[in-house]
């Protein structure tokens, strides 16, 4: 592979054109943001979307580590002078390291080996000897008879047979085609078997139980799914299970023979027994580490891909703004820590409440409660899910009941990362009047009005909408994790005088220290009135601006202009379109004017867009993007998706029967099914062949965090705190939407 085909071959992987990928390689290696260059550089990529430029820029790292890694290997051997012509065209020909690494597996330094060794004593023609096949006369012993000497600790004909077959075995199982021959074969054919352990006396380790589906198990590598390798990867870690990968090693001989064989010779059996020799000592323990590593490396990548599906989907629900929320974090032993947050977050009241103690207790609580919703006019109650959530909701439930609170509702709400939050610097920084335990409240109330806004401040893999999280590569989780908020945060867009340093420094071009330094300059010299004021907070040059303007919204501002996804540099051009269909910047601070231009936007055909940007000199996405963001000033994409699921009644498990139907939120998926809070303790599964009555290849294409569903109990295990669920023949309310971009 040159440098100067990188292009060409990501070109052909996302199935694009070699100039879409070169351009915003350039544009990549100018130091531009891939949410900027998705947004406002579409003429330039072709219009490359947002996960087509991750996936080039991670193949690009990964491309150009392959050429440098190229350019080394090639230059040691060439220090050895062993580089052939054959050889220099086949690195360059190598378009994976693995492929690489096993054309320079043969001149790589290593620790002293047995072949080594028997090269040492001299033993190198004796093993050119059996590979060449050539000696037709005498016998093995007679031939090896020459190579005797005492001195290099070569006693024996024996001795100088055993050294020989040393140095094949390791020649052959070192050779690179065979070795990709192999490794294929062993994915196709080989199978993962695993048992538990035990001490000399039977015992199992403490955590057996959990695995005791995998006490005698066995499954071809090929079909393994993701979850099922993560588990068993934990089993092994914890010491709970021995797995090994079963292989016809016989085969795998036979093939190894057949690679090398050209005719028989006296060498012929002493050939057959160094390949059996290699095989199991040298290659088929190099191959099994290599299966079970990508195996591995197979699973975690599309555990992370899953768990950023989720939290992506779970940061793009729709937020419930508008209300008065009293965020609630139940609890036993310290009770029930509230806490009243109003329209726009701000925390104005707090307590502690005894929801499960006394029948006194809990009556003064409801006494509380009453009077904090009619002081602060509270609309919506939300439960933490954790610890006593179900005794909390029963208490909301009664309470609306009992008193005829038909405006109040209430809702569960995924709580976790909450506590990880409520004691974090962040949290002290932004509520440090409150105890730890009240922040985890607000956290929780502030949650259901803005997710997006609240959940960037919890480190995501504490959130928990995943699988393994625990098990998988950290940095890679948190990488890709990093990238999925990113992509979020962007695509909805951030309130310049509300947003939090958190949420500001997911912006594109906005770092952790220039986002403190946009909040420190907004509460010295008030809100901002224009994008362009960026530039004067300290360290925010003209590059940041430029990848960070157009992500960044000002309600009320200067201009109505900052208040859309329209870039600062195509304000001129906006103004044009504007005038080309009648009307002026200040008709989009009127709801009446807003509405014709809406109108006369739907009537605009693709040949009209391309004539408005073939007379404007602009391009064709451009001008497509600016109409689309001119008719609606300050919209939030999420209002599109479904609102979340509120309650006003309690379902309980005595109520539940198979066949119930019941409306539901989707919590979390995996690999295996989706979880389905119903509102009641326990989230019931909808597992995989209940998703629909087709295949369904994964979860994710057909359900998505935060969809509410309606759904059938198809078996409900009161002892094992399981309900499972289906989608089979229960017909949804409406069309679903998912919360993709």
């Amino acid at each position: 592979m040159l440098v100067s085909d990188i292009d060409k071959i990501i070109a052909g992987e996302l199935g694009v054109r070699r100039e879409q990928v070169a351009k915003a390689i350039e544009l990549l290696d100018d130091g531009n943001t891939v949410p900027f260059i998705a947004r406002y550089r579409k003429e330039a990529t072709g219009a490359l979307e947002d996960e087509q430029l991750r996936t080039l820029a991670e193949r690009l790292d990964y491309l150009r580590g392959l050429a440098k890694r190229q350019e080394e290997i090639t230059q040691k051997i060439d220090e050895q002078g062993k580089l052939t012509p054959e050889l220099r065209a086949a690195i360059e020909r190598a378009t994976k390291l693995q492929e690489l690494e096993d054309l320079y597996l043969p001149y790589k330094q290593k620790r002293r080996t047995r072949a080594q060794m028997a090269r040492e004593k001299g033993l190198g023609p004796l093993a050119d000897a059996m590979m060449a096949q050539e000696t037709q006369s005498g016998t093995p012993l007679s031939a090896a008879a020459a190579f005797v000497d005492a001195e290099k600790g070569v006693e024996t004909a024996e001795d100088a047979l055993a050294g020989a077959r040393d140095i094949v075995a390791e020649v052959v199982s070192e050779d690179a085609k065979l070795r990709q021959q192999l490794r294929k074969k062993l994915w196709q054919t080989g199978t993962l078997q695993t048992e538990l352990t035990s001490d000399k006396d039977g015992n199992q380790p403490e955590d057996a139980q959990t695995f005791l589906m995998y006490a005698d198990y066995s499954e071809p590598i090929r079909t393994l799914p993701s979850h099922r390798v993560l588990a068993i990867n934990r089993g092994e870690k914890k010491g709970c299970l021995r797995v090994k990968v079963a292989f016809d090693h016989e085969a795998a001989v036979d093939q190894m023979f057949a690679h090398i064989y050209r005719h028989k010779c006296i060498f012929t059996d002493e050939l057959r027994a160094a390949l059996e020799d290699g095989e199991n000592r040298l290659l088929f323990p190099a191959l099994e580490r290599e299966i079970r590593t990508q195996l591995t490396e197979n699973a975690e990548a599309q555990a992370i891909h899953v768990f950023g599906v989720n939290l992506r989907q779970l940061l793009l629900q729709a937020p419930l703004g508008g209300h008065v929320v009293m965020g609630l974090d139940p609890g036993y032993r310290t009770g029930c820590k509230m806490a009243v947050v109003d329209a726009t977050g701000r925390v104005v009241d707090h307590g502690v409440l005894q929801l499960t103690k006394s029948d006194a207790e809990r009556e003064a609580s409801a006494k509380k409660v009453l009077a904090l919703i009619k002081k602060h006019h509270v609309t919506l109650l939300s439960i933490g899910n954790g610890t006593a959530s179900y005794e909390t909701e029963q208490f909301a439930a009664n309470l609306i009941a009992e008193h005829h609170l038909s405006d109040v509702h209430y809702l569960i709400t995924n709580e976790a990362g909450a506590s990880v939050y409520s004691a974090s610097k962040l949290a002290k920084e932004e509520l440090p009047e409150y105890d730890v335990t009240i922040r985890g409240a607000v956290s929780i109330a502030r949650r259901v009005q803005d997710p997006l806004a609240e959940l960037v401040k919890i480190d995501p893999q504490a959130i928990g909408v995943g699988q393994y999280q625990h098990d998988v590569n950290q940095k890679e989780l948190a990488q890709a994790l990093d990238a999925v908020i990113e992509a979020a945060v962007n695509h909805v867009g951030v309130d310049l005088n509300t947003a939090s340093p958190a949420l500001l420094s997911h912006i594109a071009g906005i770092t952790a220290t220039t986002a403190k330094n946009i909040v420190a300059w907004r509460d010295e010299n008030g809100r901002f009135t224009g994008r362009r004021q960026l530039l004067k907070v300290p360290r925010l040059g003209p590059a940041a601006f430029t990848q960070c303007a157009g992500f960044l919204r000002i309600h009320g501002g200067s201009s109505p202009l900052d208040d859309t996804p329209v870039h600062p540099e195509s304000y001129e051009l906006a103004e044009k379109l504007l005038d080309r269909l009648g009307f002026s910047l200040e008709d989009l601070k009127s709801k009446d004017d807003l509405a014709l231009l809406a109108a006369k936007r739907k009537l605009l055909t693709k040949d009209k867009e391309a004539a408005l940007a073939k007379e404007l000199d602009a391009g064709l996405p451009t001008v497509h993007d600016i109409l689309d963001a001119l008719v609606a000033p300050g919209r939030d994409p999420r209002e599109d998706l479904p609102a979340p699921l509120t309650r006003q009644a309690i379902v309980k498990l005595s109520d539940i029967q198979p066949g119930t139907i019941l409306r539901g939120t989707v919590r979390n998926i995996t690999d295996f099914g989706a979880f389905v809070d119903i509102g009641i303790k326990t989230a019931g599964l909808i597992h995989i062949s209940q998703l629909s009555k087709k295949r369904v290849k994964h979860p994710l294409d057909v359900v998505s965090v935060g969809d509410i569903l309606r759904v059938k109990v198809i078996s409900v295990d009161e002892k094992r705190g399981r309900i499972g669920l289906s989608l089979k023949d229960v017909p949804q309310e409406g069309q679903r939407k998912e919360a993709r971009a």
